[in-house]
């Protein structure tokens, strides 16, 4: 059944990872101020675009900036029926339907945006990276306790392939599969994890070495459905690198997750560096599921995730719910 997830979780996330590699970009500068972006991904569509009347695409364009219209432009008639491509074009800084007569023009930012969509659904690729800890009846461990762990070096990292459907104007639900691990780094370095009939034990290791860091390290695959409230009204998702307004967005909604691997490492010195790993359950449970919230903001996005079941089977190990916050990129 593992292998089968991990073989299906690797597919998903190849095919995602092709079709977001390197986009080939061409910058045109128009005028003093203007310019035109095209970028292209599937070089394929090179053919498609030698067919295109560019002289009435633009006429197109400039009777929109001259009449202050954001509706999609008209697609050239060699289109085939089907093609998901879509051209269209936002303006950022005033609000796309503000009916003010005292909005400065000069502050309208407009953007001309290419991509790949199925109906009323963007697919994209999503990587998450952020710290994790847990709590034990509603708070952090004692700094005594051996499985306390700490928040510098106890990474989070998720990688998700995610559709982005819209159900309504500024309402869209965001769901997807991927991956993600969980990287426990204890407080203090030489802290064993030792699996007995009676349950996990988390012990100092004694010998007489210079130890490095210990940690425990568990992996998932992951699927996720959030509902989003997106007030910039944007059928796609931002990113870190692109100039989204003014918009916020918020959404919380549930995951679920099913353990493909787990292990421990102690690092330590001792007449060079030593590396010793522990390729086991420790009573890990095999699912995990809770909440996720999502909060953005122009072009930065946050999540912070929350295990509603906890991290080791009842009764084989403590009672820890774990958590995770972090940037989506």
């Amino acid at each position: 059944m593992k292998k089968v997830l991990i073989i299906t979780a690797v597919a998903l996330l190849s095919i995602t990872a092709i079709a977001q590699e390197k986009r080939d970009t061409v910058i045109v500068e128009l005028a003093k101020t203007s310019r035109v972006i095209f970028t292209i991904q599937d070089r394929k569509d090179l053919e498609v675009l030698k067919n295109y009347n560019y002289n009435e695409l633009f006429k197109n364009i400039l009777t929109k900036l001259e009449n202050n219209d954001t509706t999609a432009l008209a697609q050239d008639s060699t289109r085939k029926e089907g093609d998901s491509e879509e051209v269209y074009w936002t303006r950022e800084g005033n609000d796309r339907n503000d009916d003010n007569d005292d909005d400065d023009d000069n502050n309208d930012d407009w953007h001309m945006h290419h991509g790949r969509h199925w109906g009323r659904t963007w697919q994209s690729f999503n990587f998450d990276l952020g710290t994790n800890n847990y709590l034990q009846d509603g708070d952090f461990p004692s700094s005594n306790a051996n499985y306390a762990v700490r928040p510098w070096g106890s990474w989070y990292v998720g990688m998700s392939s995610i559709q982005r459907s819209r159900l309504g104007r500024k309402f869209f639900l965001e769901w997807g599969l991927g991956v993600s691990w969980y990287n426990f780094k204890f407080q203090e370095d030489n802290i064993l994890i030792q699996k007995t009939d009676d349950g996990v034990q988390f012990v100092q290791d004694t010998r007489d070495v210079d130890f490095i860091k210990s940690k425990l390290t568990a992996s998932y695959v992951t699927a996720s459905l959030i509902p989003v409230i997106d007030f910039g009204d944007n059928s796609r998702k931002s990113r870190v690198w692109e100039n989204d307004g003014e918009s916020f967005r918020i959404g919380i909604g549930p995951y679920i997750g099913y353990r493909i691997a787990s292990h421990s490492k102690l690092v330590y010195k001792d007449d060079g560096r030593e590396k010793e790993k522990d390729r086991d359950s420790f009573y890990l449970n095999n699912f995990r599921y809770g909440a996720r919230l999502q909060i953005g903001y122009r072009s930065t996005d946050l999540f912070f995730n929350y295990d509603i079941n906890e991290l080791f089977e009842a009764g084989k190990g403590p009672k820890l719910n774990a958590f995770s916050f972090g940037v989506i990129f």
